[in-house]
């Protein structure tokens, strides 16, 4: 069993093996699955019958289901002693019916013992490059931002009522060399980034440390509790990518004006160039006592670019 899990002496009789559902199983999901098999069961929701499929050649035991189809969910009440939310809103609205259904049906019966949410930094808006801790209260900035905080909501409704321990994990931008769009992609390319002068700050986490954040979480996590989860160096868009460029062996990005990004970018991508900010993570150290493997988001420590 994972060093970072409570004995299963500690835990209930019924409960001492535990049973863990993923929701929302991507990279991070997998990445959490791997570190808990094969003590730990090991389920997760699958929309498709190829998706069962690939995660049961992981180990993972596949629950067909459909988070926008209310009635596939009522398998998922009782399953499950712990509950990994990692699936995005709806691309649309400022609303998430998905995390509403997914909470109706774990409340039908034998609620879970924790549920971590895993929500997004971008609910505490733009702050100019100031800092950020959990006690700042939101202002979403974007329908994305405003749907997951209305699933935050609906969690601690969960958490309120059934008694469940639920832990938010508010988390940066997600990096990893192996992951889709990692910066090479974007260096490549040639996607360009703001003038020093107009640039924003943001902070990341590697995908490795979410992965084990997420773990401390469902074993550790103190009710109804918001957590930061981010490295110890947030830094602004351009320096971070010239860093990495020049650890690639890659020409720096061109920097471009607000304005001229204004013309040139996708919505997406100007979305992120809209808020600067930089998170405190020092409930993440405390509470959660996560050791950063990569606390520097270029190369962590002992790690790679």
């Amino acid at each position: 069993m994972p060093s970072n899990l409570a004995p299963l002496g500690a835990l209930p009789a019924r409960f001492r093996r535990p049973r863990v559902l993923i929701v929302g199983c991507g990279d991070v999901g997998r990445r959490v699955a791997r570190r808990l098999l094969p003590r730990v069961r090991v389920l997760a929701l699958a929309r498709s019958q190829a998706g069962a499929d690939a995660l049961r050649a992981q180990g993972i035991a596949p629950l067909r289901g459909d988070l926008d189809q209310a009635a596939s969910l009522q398998r998922l009440a009782g399953v499950a002693t712990h509950v990994l939310h990692l699936a995005p809103p709806p691309s649309d609205g400022p609303r998430d019916a998905r995390t509403r259904q997914l909470v109706l049906a774990l409340a039908r019966r034998s609620a879970p013992l924790a549920l971590v949410y895993g929500s997004t930094s971008g609910v505490y808006g733009d702050h100019a490059g100031a800092w950020v801790a959990e006690t700042c209260p939101p202002r979403p900035g974007s329908d994305r931002a405003r749907a997951r905080l209305a699933a935050e909501g609906w969690v601690r409704a969960l958490g309120r009522g059934a008694g469940t321990r639920v832990s938010v994990l508010r988390i940066a931008a997600i990096h990893a060399p192996d992951r889709a769009g990692a910066p090479r992609e974007r260096l490549r390319l040639g996607t360009p980034v703001l003038v020093a002068a107009e640039d924003v700050y943001a902070s990341r986490i590697h995908a490795e440390d979410l992965a084990r954040a997420c773990l401390l979480a469902l074993w550790h996590g103190r009710p109804q509790r918001v957590l930061n989860v981010c490295d110890d160096m947030p830094m602004k868009m351009g320096d971070y990518l010239d860093r990495m460029a020049d650890l690639c062996d890659l020409p720096r990005p061109p920097r471009i004006t607000r304005a001229e990004a204004e013309q040139r970018l996708a919505p997406q991508r100007l979305a992120f160039l809209r808020e600067s900010r930089r998170l405190v993570n020092d409930r993440l150290k405390r509470e959660l006592r996560l050791r950063l493997l990569h606390p520097d988001p270029v190369t962590g420590r002992g790690g790679e670019p």
